[in-house]
């Protein structure tokens, strides 16, 4: 199949920034996507893998090689139960992610309940190992099917290989760029209870009687995400943005202790969530918060979600400069006075 030739890059993500690609192919297969990648290999063009561009700021100039965006559909429910009693699904790293939780929430396999809702497609998730309200894909990937671009064959890895750990894997760490995701499988357990740690869930649901169910979790999610503008609805602005811009820092016992001196030197406590705390996690939001960035945030084309503080919005005509920009400030800001630095959470492509 011929790539096309200077296609906009900018439609195909949630921030709707960015420039063109020079080539663009939309894969629905493994045959299309080693063509694709031969093609660029004989010109020598860089190759960038875009999935469902909700995790995603493009560099005004866009991309200067070949854009491939992973299509491959499919969620198959494999017949009877794995070694371990778990329900497998096989999924197209082109599907769309809140689909496939929606599949298995109505197969009543839990596992992924609590990441409704989240933007982007499958072959995303085990590359930023995808976690939101207590859960994270690490915990049910039973095997990810890629292309390895070393020597163009398929092959099949196990968790362990993926090298999972707080929103990273080998896919965008030690082999960033050596692997396209084109299958991932998931193991989840049937009938099992939804997983309700996180303090948001644990309110949505204070009082009732009976515990809810996976499907009523996941609509509770996906009712918190629309409340924080992190569910894309088209036509709300908030929603014009990368998902959360940073992530919630992970701290040392010495860098946990100074934070907690400065916030007591100005009279704040650092907030504490089950979730988070076992591993020193800090709400990179309250963070923010506290640095002088407000939700609403912002003058012009680019600023702060209304309704959530790690979302940097695109108001109409903003450039991938004006993210940055901000995102800049923001990093700069928390860190003179908090000590800390926070990482961004999107794939920064062009720059």
């Amino acid at each position: 199949m011929l790539p096309l030739e200077n296609i906009p890059l900018a439609p195909l993500t949630t921030l709707k920034i960015g420039g063109p690609a020079r080539y663009f192919v939309e894969a629905k297969n493994i045959g299309e996507v080693q063509e694709s990648v031969t093609f660029a290999r004989a010109r020598d063009l860089p190759l960038f893998v875009l999935g469902g561009g909700s995790n995603l700021v493009v560099a005004d100039a866009g991309w200067p090689g070949l854009a491939l965006k992973i299509a491959i559909p499919g969620i198959d429910q494999r017949s009877g139960y794995d070694e371990d009693g778990k329900v497998v699904f096989d999924v197209g790293a082109g599907e769309s992610w809140d689909k496939f939780v929606s599949r298995a929430v109505m197969a009543r396999c839990a596992g992924v309940e609590c990441l409704s809702g989240i933007p982007g497609s499958v072959g995303g998730t085990p590359v930023q190992n995808v976690g939101a309200y207590g859960q994270e894909v690490a915990e049910t990937i039973a095997s990810v099917q890629v292309l390895d671009l070393n020597d163009n064959q398929v092959r099949e890895l196990c968790p362990e290989t993926c090298g999972f750990s707080y929103r990273a894997s080998i896919f965008n760490t030690s082999e960033r760029g050596r692997f396209i995701v084109l299958r991932v499988t998931y193991a989840l357990t049937p009938e099992g209870n939804p997983r309700i740690s996180y303090a948001d869930l644990k309110r949505h649901f204070e009082g009732r009687e009976t515990p809810p169910n996976l499907a009523e979790t996941r609509e509770a999610v996906r009712h918190i995400r629309a409340i924080k503008g992190m569910l894309i609805v088209p036509g709300d602005p908030d929603c014009q943005s990368a998902g959360s811009f940073f992530k919630n820092p992970v701290l040392s016992e010495e860098q946990h202790e100074d934070l907690k001196k400065r916030a007591a030197a100005r009279g704040l406590t650092v907030p504490s969530y089950p979730a988070l705390e076992t591993r020193k996690k800090v709400s990179a939001a309250w963070l923010v918060e506290r640095s002088g960035f407000a939700k609403g945030f912002g003058f012009g084309r680019v600023g702060i979600s209304t309704r959530h503080a790690l979302a940097i919005v695109n108001r109409g005509g903003a450039t991938a400069a004006d993210v940055l920009a901000l995102k800049e400030q923001i990093q700069h800001r928390v860190e003179e006075i908090w000590g800390v630095r926070l990482e961004p959470e999107p794939v920064m492509v062009g720059f």
